[in-house]
């Protein structure tokens, strides 16, 4: 069954052309993700295939028997319903026709899958990540045959965001999903289409085929432009040798040579460059010790007590942190357990409840927060980033300045967007500014804050590779599990009771130990069982002190490990040196087990 058909249609959008004469369509069962540079009219196209817009020329055809659902960004409701209520008045009975309890019992299983409990809360009340959570409930609720996604990640934790990857990979209804995260794209989608220059390009397969069709086909444009550059050269110089020459040749060639020339240029999307310099950095940055802040909800309750050790009334407590030089961090963990707080607590923006953070005097704090508010929204992009800096120096070559306006075309702002004002840019763009403004002030600490949120592809990707040679303290606050194994070397995780457990390795290391942990734990609760015994004995110094060591040894053994592989990546040593450190990778491995299972024995105890 054909979902729908749009047939050469175009948009424009504050005078700026976003796509022309663009022709696509999708049948029942297929899963397409739409990539793009920001403010290429991602957001519009859904729009208009959703019927929520109208293009500005074309047709869209939709089957007569098609629902579709949209979910926009930033959903809004109507009805000041609770949650059950809006998420459970979505599903057609025309699917057939469930009892009340049934319609409750899946309308709270999908919003606590989302991360909501409390149903019975309004969705006014609620932010506007929880109401997008809601949106995403009360949109799988209604089960349409086509469901159109905007950005369904965003404000979503990693938990929330895997259920979802598996909710919607395994559903046969059509999807067409804008979307950021890389992992997401290439599990759910079965064919991407890229907005690129006005038009659209369709590749088959996941984010990762999409990747090696691209490659391939670059390829083959640059070499097609030097054949073509090659061809214009060689006919020029024929014309060039005058009317005598022109008579004797074919009319045909002289009108290929005057086509060719009298084509537009096209316009090129330049690769985001985010060279900047780094600040010295002290022998003092960032000293946390034993930090905690008290749950809002629970603050009077834990004030009013005696005795505030309770674990329930903390987001988080006991966390102590000196930072190095070159410390890149993950914070991970359920929303609203307090992540963002802790970023606050170790900027010195919020003083904690307990303990105390000591910022270095050489430090130079840059914060990425989730929502952008100091954007001037009536100023131009260049004078919102002129009113950071008017130049940045680099530390290094011969053009070692870096004028506002030279940042702003290395960021993909051309000379005519410069001059946009910020009220007229996309989301995306908004989000690609405030980052700009940032890192404009050249800090040597970096707080991200969901940085990844409303981001392209392409600002990621510069983002990740400006990370890789940033030489200060990086802590990253994500849910976008490419960007966290790109960018971090060690995980904070967010976990039961207040506690914020550091494991090292990036995000996909952290996922092994876990998985691990769940696995080691089934089998040590199966012998307990067994043996009808349960160790409840406080650890010993021994161990204690041997506790403290492990996790030492565990990050060198990664390193070791990570050193081998590299070095049989390369292969470049003899057959004898390759040979010794696949002997080596074996014994590093063997040993990274032993020490990561000893650390979870004696952590069951600590």
């Amino acid at each position: 069954m054909t979902l729908f058909s749009a047939s050469a249609i175009s948009k424009s959008y504050f005078e700026k052309s976003l796509f022309h004469e663009v022709s696509f369509g999708m049948q029942d069962g297929e899963h397409v993700g739409i990539i793009g540079r920001n403010g290429a009219g991602k957001t519009s196209l859904l729009r208009i295939v959703a019927g929520a817009e109208e293009p500005d020329e074309g047709i869209v055809s939709r089957g007569r028997t098609v629902r579709i659902e949209y979910l926009e960004q930033a959903p809004s409701f109507d009805v000041d319903d609770s949650a059950l209520d809006a998420v459970a008045g979505a599903y057609d009975q025309s699917h057939g026709h469930l009892e009340s309890w049934e319609l409750e019992t899946r309308a709270k299983q999908y919003l606590g899958k989302l991360g909501i409990h409390d149903a019975s809360r309004s969705v006014h009340a609620m932010s506007g990540g929880q109401r997008k959570r809601v949106a995403i409930a009360r949109a799988l609720m209604s089960e349409p045959d086509l469901l159109i996604l905007d950005e369904p990640t965003n404000h979503l934790d990693a938990d929330s965001v895997q259920w979802l990857q598996d909710e919607l990979t395994s559903s046969r209804r059509g999807l067409l999903l804008v979307s950021h995260d890389r992992y997401f794209l290439d599990a759910v989608c079965t064919r991407i289409i890229e907005l690129d220059q006005l038009k659209l390009i369709s590749y088959e397969g996941g984010y990762e085929k999409y990747l090696e069709r691209k490659e391939s086909m670059i390829e083959v444009q640059n070499a097609t432009a030097a054949h073509m550059r090659n061809k214009l050269r060689r006919e020029l110089a024929w014309l060039a040798k005058g009317a005598k020459a022109r008579r004797t040749k074919q009319k045909s060639r002289i009108d290929w040579i005057a086509k060719i020339e009298a084509e537009p240029e096209v316009l090129e999307q330049r690769d985001i460059d985010i060279v900047l310099g780094h600040r010295f950095l002290g022998g003092k940055i960032i000293i946390s010790d034993n930090i905690g802040v008290l749950h809002p909800d629970n603050r009077s309750i834990a004030l009013s007590k005696a005795d505030t050790g309770l674990s329930d009334v903390w987001l988080f407590r006991n966390h102590t942190w000196r930072a190095q030089p070159g410390s890149r961090i993950g914070v991970i963990g359920p929303n609203g357990a307090g992540k963002s707080t802790l970023l606050s607590v170790l900027t010195g923006h919020r003083k904690p409840d307990e303990g105390f953070v000591d910022v270095g005097e050489t430090v130079t704090i840059g914060v990425f927060q989730q929502e952008v508010t100091d954007l001037a929204l009536n100023d131009t992009v260049l004078q919102n980033v002129r009113a950071i800096a008017e130049f940045i120096d680099v530390g290094v070559g011969r053009d070692r300045y870096i004028s506002a306006r030279e940042l702003c075309e290395r960021f993909a702002f051309d000379g005519k967007q410069q001059h946009a004002y910020v009220h007229t840019l996309s989301g995306g763009e908004r989000r690609r500014l405030a980052l700009l403004r940032i890192l404009m002030g050249n800090p040597n600490v970096l707080f991200l804050d969901e940085p990844t949120n409303d981001f392209d592809i392409a600002t990621l990707t510069a983002l990740e590779e400006y990370l890789q040679w940033f030489k200060g303290v990086l802590i990253v606050v994500s849910h976008d599990r490419a960007f966290l194994d790109k960018t971090v070397d060690t995980i904070w995780s967010f976990e039961n009771n207040g506690v914020i457990k550091e494991y090292p390795g990036n995000y996909s290391a952290y996922l092994e130990v876990v998985e691990r942990r769940t696995e080691n734990g089934e089998r040590r609760t199966e012998n307990v069982e067994r043996k009808g015994e349960k160790r409840t004995s406080k650890p010993s110094m021994k161990e204690r002190k041997e506790f403290a060591t492990l996790e030492t040894s565990i990050a060198k053994a990664e390193q070791r490990k990570n050193d081998i592989e590299a070095k049989l990546g390369g292969g470049s040593g003899s057959h004898e040196e390759m040979k010794a450190l696949g002997d080596e990778l074996v014994v590093v491995i063997h040993q990274l087990e032993e020490l990561t299972n000893r650390w979870f024995e004696l952590s069951e105890n600590m």
